[in-house]
Order: structure tokens, then C-alpha cells, then sequence
């Protein structure tokens, strides 16, 4: 057999399988030096608003990202369960990326508008409430817990030096972006969609604070998370210009 010279000998084993390995690599590496760019194309796609970010910024504090990916696969099973495969434009501006590596937890990559905010606020804060299976913990403090969002103009300032393109107007604004994303029948919520397309405005039930909690920002986040790309229009096979 051809193949026992290998077999009997280590060395020669090691070195073809380094062989094997190079040739491999330089398959999938080289091609990628001759795209303008691994992103697709798409319509859509925006810098979160300062409260979603804050939100997803809680998100990752409380640590949501080690039972719930974001990041769903071509795989038809995957598909069918969660909706259209994940792309890499909608992962461009988050830093860092939540695709996760472990599902203890369903995907949270298209959850947003699947329920209500107030289906969210319950959950969050007694997930056995509505589902009784669950094994997640409840997060109750989030309602009780007042936004510190202080720094967030300077966050935004931050993430546009990584690339992220918040502009001046976004800038100066955030902070009363913040207010105005809790706040459905004002001006400032209708100026803020003029900034941020499709962005979310919370609403709960008999709500009378003027001040955004911790629970109100991870919920915006929540709420935007698969809302951006428009997929009746996306073309797999080019560019999404339609």
C-alpha cells in the first residue's frame, strides 16, 4: 500500500500532513485578496441608537450571550426554526460581535418584533411567568434600575473611531435620544426616526416615568436585533440594490 510509507515514518507523516494543511488554507485564504469586501451589500443596516446601545451593552454585562447566540446558520433546520441565515453585514457595526458559541437558550439573531415590549419586560423579569420550561434567571432589578447614560455621547464617539459611522447630528443629540426612545407621542421620538430608521420606541403598559430604566434599553436592543436588513429584497447572488 502507497499509503504505509507514512504509516512506518513520523517525520514524512508530519510533513505531509503540513502539506495538506498549506494547500488548504491557501484555498480558502488567497481568493479573499481579490474581493473588494467579505460584507454584503445591503439596505438597511444602521449604527445602533444610544439606547439600543446601552442596551446591548447590558446585555453583554449580564452575560446573555453564553446561553443565546446570535448567529443563525444556512442549515435548513436552523432556517426554518429561527428565519434567514445570519449575514456578516449585520454584525458590522457591533464590537464585540455577539455570535456565540453555545445555545442554552433559543437564537436571538431574529427575535426582535416577536413579541411585544411588554412580553419582554415580563420575561425578564420572571421568564417561568410565560414559560414555564425555562431555566433561565429572572432579571427583575433591570426594571428598578435607573439608565446611567451619562457617558453615552462619549461611547458613540469611541465606536466612530472603530468605524462605526455615527455622525455629528447622532452625536449631539444622543442624550436626548435616550429619553426619546421611551417617549412614543413626542416630537423628539420622530425626530429620532429620522436618525434611526425602524428603530424601536418602547412602550409599556400605564407607564409613567420620564426616565429610561436598564430594562427599557435591553429591550430596544432586543427589538432591533433582526429588524435592520429587509429580506424580501435581498438577492443571495449580488448585490442588494433593489
Amino acid at each position: 500500500m502507497k499509503h504505509e510509507v507514512f504509516e512506518k515514518n513520523s517525520i514524512l507523516l508530519l510533513v505531509g500532513i503540513l502539506v495538506m494543511v498549506s494547500i488548504g488554507g491557501m484555498v480558502q485564504i488567497l481568493p479573499l485578496f481579490w474581493v473588494d469586501s467579505t460584507i454584503e451589500k445591503v439596505r438597511g443596516m444602521r449604527p445602533y441608537t444610544p439606547l439600543e446601545q446601552a442596551g446591548r451593552d447590558i446585555y453583554i454585562r449580564e452575560g446573555c450571550y453564553n446561553c443565546h447566540s446570535q448567529m443563525i446558520r444556512t442549515l435548513r433546520d436552523e432556517v426554518e426554526r429561527y428565519g434567514h441565515y445570519s449575514l456578516a453585514a449585520e454584525s458590522m457595526y457591533d464590537h464585540p460581535f455577539q455570535w456565540g458559541s453555545k445555545r442554552t437558550g433559543p437564537d436571538l439573531a431574529r427575535v426582535g418584533a416577536k413579541y411585544s415590549d411588554q412580553w419582554h419586560g415580563e420575561h425578564l423579569t420572571n421568564p417561568r411567568a410565560l414559560v414555564p420550561e425555562s431555566i433561565m434567571p429572572g432579571y427583575p432589578w433591570l426594571a428598578r434600575t435607573p439608565l446611567q447614560y451619562a457617558d453615552i455621547t462619549e461611547r458613540m464617539k469611541t465606536l466612530r473611531m472603530v468605524g462605526v459611522p455615527y455622525t455629528d447630528a447622532m452625536i449631539q443629540n444622543a442624550m436626548k435620544d435616550v429619553k426619546a426612545q421611551i417617549d412614543p407621542e413626542s416630537r423628539a421620538a420622530r425626530e429620532l426616526l429620522t436618525r434611526y430608521p425602524k428603530a424601536k420606541v418602547v412602550r409599556f403598559d400605564s407607564r409613567t416615568v420620564t426616565e429610561p430604566s436598564e430594562l427599557d434599553a435591553l429591550v430596544a436592543y432586543l427589538q432591533i436585533l433582526g429588524q435592520m436588513v429587509d429580506f424580501t429584497s435581498f438577492d443571495a447572488a449580488g448585490p442588494n440594490l433593489r
